[in-house]
């Protein structure tokens, strides 16, 4: 995440380090550190130090101080004086984090939806060119992808500025872990302990060079800019380029992260629990400097513990259901014999009543065909006499000759067992008189009462 041009070059694809889950990230929050802010005017600026210890309910400043205009003062006297510092606490083995100056850092976003991987480090170095107007080849830049989000944090700082404080330090005899921003520095004090900070935020720390405004919006999930104006002027100006939905409360950076100074704060955040921040580190890999191996023990010791209590207890509701959901598989195992013999009945019993509904549906079936009959015997009296007739469950065709056939079509429709009655074709004049095929509906077969 670290590009140096003209000396060296290193590559990466970065982001939000989630290798600890959201649900866990307040419990692996322990450790100590310390972090530096380079605050003020170009050429008188000062150092302002604080130190904190960060457990899961929260972090603890454990002091502070400043050096006013550490440039011009021998290294070797405030060097002593923050040893001096971190030995009274019983912290001397933590490697710091430094906020470099705002006004010299430049800090660009770029959106690139869809890209990951190798792809995102090369996407970034295509363009990262264009996001300053140094010469190229003293150049350091980093970037970090941030949470759950498509947006890529490019901070760019000259070479020289790098390398001048890298060495104010070094002859300080101060371990430095890395050289960051105070965006990114903001951002991850505010998602330490895994919560979701406010959707909209605006924030500003006034200063001798200036107004610094942080915010975050849903248009723009980072914002950091420094304004040469009054207070009300630099909000509006940073309010229009977050483009918020309401107006958020304007709050001071320190109420908004609760110490003061805020930036010293949010670098020794990042200084004792580097995996739950942004990895934005301009400082070049062979500089910086981490905290002794042997003094975690005992945190790292006790984070373990943490995690296996928060894992057992996650763990221990699922182990209760399994072991349920097994007795009640054996239990379901031993009645599972008679519930085959019931539902075999219960088939047996079904397939038996079918049966008796279709032994009864023939009979009533035979009954009313013989009612069918007898009806069109009375209504199909003499001179009429029949030729054929065709009987089924919904219709009756008859067939015959009588003297008149248009009346027998009312005679019909008048029973109570017929309906729509119609000829099947014209009636014919015979010698006799008049043949006929006549069609018409069982009124019982309308009803169900026919199957």
């Amino acid at each position: 995440m670290v590009g140096v041009r003209g000396r060296s070059a290193r590559s990466g694809g970065g982001g939000f380090v989630a290798v600890i889950p959201a649900t866990l990230r307040k419990w692996a929050a322990i450790g100590s550190g310390a972090g530096l802010e380079i605050a003020g005017p170009r050429g008188s600026e000062s150092l302002r130090v604080s130190a904190v210890r960060v457990r899961p309910q929260g972090a603890r400043v454990l002091g502070s101080f400043t050096v006013e205009d550490f440039e011009h003062q021998p290294a070797a006297a405030w060097g002593a004086d923050y040893a001096a510092f971190l030995g009274k606490l019983g912290i001397r083995h933590v490697a710091a984090n430094v906020v470099l100056p705002r006004h010299e850092v430049i800090i660009r976003q770029l959106t690139l939806p869809g890209v990951s991987g190798q792809d995102l480090a090369g996407a970034v170095r295509f363009q990262i060119d264009g996001l300053h107007p140094y010469n190229e080849e003293d150049v350091v830049s980093s970037w970090t992808r941030l949470e759950h989000s498509s947006t890529v944090l490019v901070a760019i700082v000259r070479g020289d500025v790098v390398q001048r404080y890298a060495t104010l330090f070094a002859e300080a005899g101060i371990k430095i872990a890395g050289f960051t921003c105070s965006a990114a520095a903001t951002y991850s004090a505010l998602r330490m302990f895994g919560k979701t900070p406010p959707a909209e935020i605006l924030a500003y720390e006034a200063g001798e060079s200036g107004v610094e405004i942080y915010g975050e919006s849903p248009s723009k999930p980072i914002f950091s800019a420094s304004f040469n104006a009054e207070l009300e002027r630099a909000a509006a100006l940073a309010s229009g380029e977050l483009r918020f939905e309401s107006a958020p409360p304007l709050h001071a950076l320190d109420e908004l992260l609760g110490a003061n100074p805020a930036l010293p704060y949010a670098a020794a955040l990042a200084s004792a629990c580097p995996r739950l921040c942004l990895p934005l580190n301009l400082l070049p890999l062979e500089q910086r400097q981490t905290s002794s191996p042997m003094v975690w023990v005992p945190s790292t010791a006790l984070a373990v513990l943490v995690l296996l209590a928060a894992g057992a207890t996650t763990a221990l509701p699922g182990f209760e259901n399994r072991r349920y959901l097994g007795e009640l598989n054996a239990e379901i195992a031993k009645v599972q014999p008679a519930a085959a013999r019931a539902a075999a009945i219960d088939r047996e019993i079904g397939l038996t009543r079918k049966r008796t509904v279709l032994l009864d549906s023939f009979r009533a079936r035979s009954k009313a065909d013989m009612d069918v009959l007898a009806e069109m015997t009375r209504l199909l009296a003499a001179p009429a006499w029949l030729t054929s007739l065709e009987l089924n469950a919904q219709q009756v065709a008859v067939s015959g000759e009588t003297d008149q056939a248009a009346p027998l079509l009312k005679a019909i429709d008048a029973s109570p067992q017929f309906e729509s009655s119609e000829f099947v074709s014209p009636p014919v004049r015979s010698a006799a008189g008049e043949t006929f095929r006549i069609r018409t509906t069982r009124e019982a077969s309308r009803q169900g009462a026919l199957p």
